[in-house]
């Protein structure tokens, strides 16, 4: 497979006819463990412009995804390998739903759809977080709100402070569900 790099974190199938194979995503995972925020992409779409965007993305553990929305636009996120608890916001910030992650082998649920734009962050579970996420395009970064209410990644420790916080409020959210780890 030919990819075009974008930067540290992306890079471009270049192929008409995209494929992805283990191979492929073992690459991902060493090139995500050597990034400083430790996650890379493939995007299958050939560019930024493309109507249809899906990605095959590694997050490492520890790895901070700032909880954001995407306006008038539709995601889904289909778990290749490893585990995640996807926590979804009401606007203030409480959490309003977990869904805890792993792939289709693990008896949990291994895809979600959100078709409304909602606050949501991934909390990495296991050591890699390997999943195939699918929203549509083009690529505008105006239509990606950031919650007000999360640190921004250049203060890590009001991030790991948060992400504490948000551990804890999705762990108390589980329990009063009756939703097992």
């Amino acid at each position: 497979m030919q990819l075009k790099p974008y930067n540290a974190e992306v890079v471009f199938a270049a192929d008409s006819i995209v494929q992805i194979a283990g191979a492929d995503l073992a690459a991902l995972k060493v090139e995500a463990a050597q990034n400083p925020r430790r996650r890379k992409r493939i995007c299958a779409h050939p560019d930024s412009g493309d109507r249809l965007h899906e990605m095959f993305i590694v997050h490492e553990r520890g790895c901070y995804v700032r909880p954001h929305k995407h306006l008038e636009k539709c995601e889904s996120l289909h778990v290749i390998e490893g585990t995640a608890e996807a926590v979804f916001f009401n606007e203030d910030g409480s959490v309003r739903d977990v869904v805890l992650l792993g792939d289709y082998r693990s008896g949990a649920p291994f895809f979600y759809r959100v078709g409304e734009p909602v606050y949501h962050t991934l909390l990495i579970t296991s050591p890699v977080f390997v999943f195939h996420e699918t929203t549509g395009g083009p690529f505008r970064r105006e239509d990606t709100i950031f919650a007000p209410w999360a640190p921004t990644e250049d203060q890590p420790e009001a991030v790991e402070a948060f992400t504490r916080s948000v551990e804890a409020a999705a762990a108390a959210f589980k329990h009063t569900r009756g939703i097992a780890s």
